[in-house]
């Protein structure tokens, strides 16, 4: 075989270079071939021709060379049949090219119906050069999309191989429909043959569906991160278990699909190596996920101990009602199943967080962590709600069944673990002899001379603090449910005593409101925002107001003053109020909101959907965001009611081009509702605690 390696004269004392372009030109003549080069090493493409002169050695050339292109000098078309056939063999992919002395349309289409590619000349060097790049870009990019198309073919094998060998049930999902699922799901839902076609709601009870539509969607988008979604299982016996689900992108037949999985392990434990079983550990009632008696007692004296991160905590004593005569009805055995159904409703009503067990008999206690006592109250009449219109199926007959709430709000400090589960206790048993189906909080936080002898403590250390300049702002992060960080942050307040510890607003501001502090306190943190939005520069930061300030006719002038010795841009901050505080006082509070709007500030409504005519005040109050109340916002995953009047809410909202923040969320299934719903913003502990510090002003 005759095959010569042509080279740039210039560098043939180099070695090849290792990108250059492989290439193989069937000619009689050398020419053509030094032309070639030229062309293309002049247009930055460095190459390796190889010239072959006779058609009986291209057979072994195609295999050894791997060339990106291949030309044939000839005269006609008819001369490119048998190189056409050795190509079509050995190469197919490879790009054939007819160097003609002349070329026409006859030409070319005479060409290209024999597997040509075109037909370029010598004498027109800019167009050779353009069909060979053209010719070489396409080859790269077919190359490259075939080597893809394998690697996807090897992965999806693998993957399936995974999938049917997994020890984790798992499904894939595409437009609601189950198109996949492996043997560890049949053995889960308890089933033989495959579910596949199945609408993938029917796997699950009906209060999970909105959590799971948004979290679906969420996913095909590109938006979900690696968070659990609860979700209730329904199995084929018609029994109900609860999962936690994961959510992950991946393909099916070539098309987007979502994969769920159910790990066989808890996600906190499926990489850690085995240990020793703890002693002692808390040991969970059967079908609830409720600690027992003496694990619940000492789970909540460790929580007691600890400061609260913020906003209010309160104990809940729950008790079945006329427990006794449903159990003469029904029997001892079936009723205990009402009891797990009870408890599992209850384990459903809580944060992730939150601690609760089993205390004894059909009462359940429950340390609920929550913004304030609006969410408390919202809380227990919710739950009420909520078991009185769960019907059960217990042995082929429905039972129903209420209860009764006693609440005991913990006071900040060092509370007493007993006393406040007494105070719990004598409040169920009010709402229990009151006829049940009720909820009572403990009226012992309300004595009037414990509120004086407490405020005279307080006002003392505020007034202190005020002088001292010992506050300080902490900032909890806006999250964009569009997937974008928008550099939007929440600003809290904290005091530092004396011994330099960092104080609560829970702990003071109620005195401070009771004493006509507020003003002082809202003027210091606006000042510190003010300077730290001139530093820093954030896009928006939340300022709250009180209602005192809200009010105050002098504060918009206060402001003007601090505005320019500060020099912060006015549209990074944003004031926040209240709708109880602004629907109590409407002409103050829209008087307000556009003063502060003809300086560039931003204004906020917080609360939004607490009050009765919240759709009213986007008509009376000019604003640029609302913040979903924390009350409808905790229960929101499970209740259809509950998300239909949120909806409601965001599409006010957003016909007036007022933008939603949903506060206090708490797990991925709440966030999952809000996404569907069309809320575009979420903030609390799921995003994140408020712990960073953004300043500490110094005068």
């Amino acid at each position: 075989m005759r095959v010569a390696k042509l080279k740039d004269p210039v560098e043939s004392h180099t070695l090849p270079e290792p990108s250059a372009v492989p290439l193989i030109v069937l000619s009689s003549a050398r020419d053509p071939v030094e032309a070639i080069n030229s062309v293309l090493r002049r247009a930055g493409h460095p190459v390796h021709c190889t010239w072959i002169p006779a058609l009986r050695d291209l057979g072994d050339a195609l295999p050894q060379i791997n060339p990106e292109l291949l030309l044939q000098v000839a005269g006609t078309p008819a001369e490119l049949g048998p190189a056409v056939e050795v190509r079509d063999q050995l190469a197919p992919h490879v790009p054939l090219l007819l160097l003609a002395p002349a070329v026409d349309e006859a030409l070319i289409a005479a060409a290209m119906e024999r597997g040509a590619r075109d037909v370029v000349t010598l004498s027109n060097p800019e167009r050779l050069k353009a069909v060979l790049l053209r010719e070489l870009a396409v080859y790269r990019i077919q190359r490259s999309l075939d080597t893809t198309e394998k690697s996807a073919h090897d992965a999806r094998s693998q993957l399936n191989v995974v999938l049917q060998r997994s020890n984790d049930a798992i499904i894939q999902v595409q437009e609601g429909i189950v198109t996949d699922c492996n043997p560890a799901w049949h053995e889960l839902y308890g089933v033989e043959d495959g579910i596949a076609g199945q609408p993938v709601m029917d796997l699950f009870e009906e209060s999970t569906h909105a959590a799971l539509r948004g979290a679906l969607a969420a996913c095909l988008q590109g938006r979900w991160s690696d968070h659990a979604l609860r979700a209730n299982a329904m199995l084929a016996d018609g029994t109900v278990l609860p999962l936690e689900v994961t959510l992950t992108l991946g393909q099916h037949e070539g098309e987007p699909c979502v994969r769920l999985v159910v790990p066989s392990r808890p996600r906190d434990s499926q990489y850690n190596l085995p240990v020793p079983a703890p002693v002692a550990a808390p040991r969970p009632e059967p079908a609830a996920g409720l600690l027992r008696r003496p694990e619940l007692l000492e789970a909540l004296g460790e929580r007691l101990a600890t400061p609260s991160p913020g906003g209010m905590r309160c104990l809940a004593l729950l008790r079945i009602d006329k427990f006794a005569l449903l159990e003469r009805t029904i029997g001892a055995t079936a009723s205990e199943e009402v009891i797990s159904e009870v408890a599992r409703l209850v384990k459903d009503s809580l944060h992730p967080k939150e601690i609760a067990g089993r205390f004894g008999g059909v009462r359940f206690l429950a340390l609920l962590e929550r913004g304030n006592e609006h969410d408390i109250t919202a809380w227990s009449e919710r739950m009420l709600a909520r078991v009185q219109r769960h019907i059960m199926r217990i042995r082929d007959k429905s039972v129903g069944v209420t209860c009764s709430i006693g609440l005991s709000v913990v006071s900040p400090g060092e509370p007493k673990l007993d006393a406040i589960i007494q105070d719990a206790i004598e409040s169920n048993r009010k709402a229990t002899s009151r006829g049940g189906n009720q909820s009572i909080i403990s009226d012992r936080a309300d004595n009037d001379s414990r509120v004086m002898s407490y405020d005279q403590v307080w006002v003392k250390h505020i007034k202190a603090a005020l002088m001292e300049n010992r506050f300080r702002l902490v900032q909890q992060p806006i999250a964009s449910l569009q997937g974008d960080d928008p550099g939007m942050y929440d600003v809290l307040v904290r005091m530092i005593d004396q011994q330099g510890k960092e104080v609560l607003p829970s702990e003071f501001m109620a005195a401070a409101g009771r004493n006509d502090l507020m003003k002082n306190i809202d003027r210091w943190v606006v000042g510190a925002s003010l300077s730290f939005a001139a530093q820093k520069k954030p896009e928006c930061l939340f300022v709250r107001l009180s209602r005192d300030t809200a009010r105050d006719a002098a504060f918009v002038e206060w402001l003007d003053n601090h505005l320019r010795t500060s020099r912060a841009e006015p549209h990074r901050l944003c004031f926040q109020v209240t709708e109880e505080g602004a629907a109590s006082h409407v002409p103050e509070v829209t008087a307000l909101a556009a003063a502060l709007r003809e300086r560039r500030f931003r204004f906020a409504l917080e609360g939004f959907g607490s009050g009765r005519d919240s759709t009213g005040m986007l008509e009376s109050v000019p604003l640029d965001f609302v913040k979903i109340d924390g009350t409808l916002v905790q229960d929101l995953a499970g209740d259809p009611q509950l998300q239909s009047r949120v909806r409601i809410l965001v599409e006010a909202a957003r016909r007036k081009g007022i933008h939603t923040i949903a506060e206090r969320v708490e797990d991925a299934n709440t966030m999952a509702v809000l996404w569907q719903i069309g809320v575009q913003y979420i903030q609390g502990y799921f995003v994140n605690a408020p712990e960073e510090v953004v300043l500490r002003a110094e005068r």
